[in-house]
């Protein structure tokens, strides 16, 4: 058969981002890469998007009006803490796909928000806030510790900084995806916040779970997030290096070796 039939698109990913722009207009969500595309029950739409982020934003406005007042004192359940976890888990929903959109845009979605991060992250979060309430209904004084609630406060606000500031830095090289191919324009980060953590918005998140439980004062939840978290990171990481080594080949093998993860044990 002749090649001078038609003329070869450069790429698969070329293809995929001009067919995506056809259709594409300023309120859309729609990700040009088919990997990216959403696969949650979650409508992924613009009126979606709105609704979602002002149901985290209300969230967000309630657990900071509790972080400020205690609640007035007014009900038993109304405390700082459940205030600021509140407001620290809504934030971080609104803002991964704040950042996505805004840096990312070729791989925004509804997905986006990470609502639908698998049914373990859910139970784990409401097994949590159990916790939490009947502790603190049963022996309220177990929650009194104000310097441990003041480390819980900072380690979520480094865990939230450093996750966010890392989707930043990469931009169009981060992915919430893990990545099977290299995609057109892929390059190795290393400079920034990259030069300190090897994968940032890993430990990042790590740190702000472990914030959050933390905060709360939450020593059951604490301790099982820290395993669980670290047992997934652990795997997560290493599937994600083969490939990155594969698309890199030495260049990721010394960087590899002159940055740690920083999360505990994982080298």
């Amino acid at each position: 058969m002749s090649s001078a039939t038609g003329v070869e698109v450069d790429g698969f990913d070329e293809r995929l981002r001009q067919r995506a722009a056809a259709k594409a207009n300023a309120l859309d969500t729609v990700p040009a890469q088919a990997d990216h595309q959403p696969r949650g029950l979650i409508p992924n739409t613009p009126l979606s998007v709105s609704l979602i982020s002002f149901l985290l934003g209300s969230l967000f406005a309630f657990g900071l009006l509790l972080f400020a007042t205690n609640g007035f004192g007014k009900y038993w359940w109304s405390t700082s803490q459940l205030g600021c976890f509140l407001a620290a888990w809504s934030a971080f929903h609104w803002g991964e796909f704040a950042v996505t959109a805004g840096w990312n845009r070729d791989k925004c979605s509804v997905d986006s928000f990470l609502l639908e991060n698998g049914a373990l992250y859910h139970v784990a979060h409401s097994v949590a806030l159990s916790e939490y309430l009947i502790t603190l209904y049963l022996k309220p004084e177990w929650k009194q510790h104000q310097h441990v609630f003041i480390a819980g406060v900072v380690l979520t606000l480094a865990g939230q900084i450093l996750r966010s500031a890392a989707m930043i830095q990469a931009g169009t090289n981060f992915s919430h995806v893990l990545a099977f191919r290299k995609a057109q324009g892929h390059v190795l980060v290393t400079d920034g916040i990259y030069r300190w953590f090897r994968h940032p918005s890993y430990a990042g998140f790590f740190y702000w779970a472990l914030g959050t439980q933390l905060l709360l004062q939450n020593p059951v939840s604490l301790f099982f997030f820290a395993v669980v978290l670290w047992r997934f990171f652990y795997r997560r990481i290493r599937a994600e290096e083969a490939y990155l080594t594969r698309f890199f080949g030495d260049d990721y093998r010394n960087y590899k070796r002159s940055v740690g993860t920083k999360i505990p044990f994982i080298f």
